[in-house]
């Protein structure tokens, strides 16, 4: 099994580093593999994905990811920025489906920003499309506007459009994920005001007809992160397109107390798969050895279950975090009153112990 391990920026090496050695902590034949990518390889190489860097995740069964971003690269122009290095890599290797589970642990529920009685036993599963929507639709650029009341003065553009396809197989992925969980999909769109939208919905109506025991409502996405806010255990699974899920997968984050509890998977057709914390490289913190991993061992959990068919390791890390937090062991961005704090490697230490 062969995993390529790209630590990025920022905290990204640090964490990747834990999520290793719980990896090895559980025996398994692993290859592990491990390449520059974002600030860090721009630094060596020129680029934000090298080459190498892509030939090596192309190779890999899987892809355990860090984290990119540095602002000592936020003047450079845009295709050599950190961040393209992630959208380089979901465009060849194919992944069109991001999975981010919004799960509140139990020790946890103090730490959320709403009351603990509305986030105990939440578990959510947010679908969201990738490769698709305004992220990448053309055309879009800028331009001295030809019409209307300003015209003359600059303006810039995006496009945002799916096809049919796009949206049939993210809505496989959801109704497939809903029959392994409660049963139930919610589709949030903005059908009332765009075309796009209005598509996504007729499609997810007609890809649902193939699964008769799965419930599926439909959710304007303002009234989605109304909802969110609200009553967010009313939802099992949530599928949405690119722009709409990469905001409310960031606001289901925090129901969680931290969004350095949040793993995440972006896959192929093939279930090969990137896995990486849903938080970024905070360079901030970086060096300081405070960084909270269990993000990205949860990612690992995840890579074990989807990419390498792993399950029951799988399984094993996620109790073993579960017991770590009873035990009240707390990096910084999840401590209280009466829990212990520690660091990244004695959190990662903490982890592996608790596998044995």
């Amino acid at each position: 099994m062969k995993i390529a391990l790209l630590p990025g920026d920022g905290i990204g090496p640090e964490i990747v580093a834990e999520a290793v050695k719980v990896l090895k902590a559980l025996a398994l034949p692993l290859e592990m593999q491990e390449a520059a990518v974002g600030g860090a390889a721009y630094a060596a190489c020129g680029h934000p994905l090298p080459e190498a860097t892509l030939r090596l995740a192309q190779e890999a069964d899987a892809v355990l990811f860090g984290a990119v971003g540095d602002p000592r690269y936020d003047q450079l122009e845009r295709h050599l920025r950190p961040e393209q290095a992630i959208l380089g890599l979901r465009k060849a290797l194919g992944l069109f489906a991001n999975l981010r589970p919004a799960m509140c642990h139990a020790p946890l529920t103090h730490a959320s920003s709403l009351k603990p009685e509305l986030v105990a036993g939440l578990d959510i599963l947010i679908i969201r499309e990738l490769t698709g929507d305004i992220y990448f639709g053309q055309p879009r650029g800028r331009r001295s506007a030809p019409d209307g009341p300003f015209a003359g003065s600059e303006e810039a553009f995006d496009t945002m459009r799916y096809s049919r396809p796009e949206i049939e197989r993210i809505a496989h992925v959801a109704f497939q994920a809903a029959q392994k969980r409660q049963g139930r999909v919610t589709s949030v769109d903005k059908a009332n005001v765009l075309e796009t939208s209005q598509l996504w919905r007729d499609v997810v109506c007609d890809v649902h007809r193939q699964y008769p025991g799965v419930q599926l409502d439909h959710m304007y996405v303002d009234n989605a992160a109304m909802q969110l806010a609200r009553a967010p255990r009313q939802f099992d699974v949530i599928v949405t397109g690119n722009l709409f899920g990469d905001i409310l997968s960031d606001e289901a984050a925090m129901l969680t107390g931290s969004i350095g509890m949040l793993p995440s998977a972006s896959l192929n057709d093939k279930k090969q798969g990137l896995y990486e914390p849903s938080h970024g490289s905070a360079p901030d913190i970086a060096g300081q050895g405070i960084a909270n991993p269990l993000a990205t061992i949860l990612s690992a959990a995840m890579m074990l279950r989807f990419s390498l068919n792993q399950p029951e390791a799988a399984a094993r890390i996620e109790a073993a975090v579960q017991s770590v937090l009873a035990q009240g062991l707390r990096t910084p961005d999840i401590a209280s009153e009466g829990t212990r704090k520690v660091g990244t490697r004695e959190m990662g230490d903490a982890v592996a112990a608790a596998l044995a």
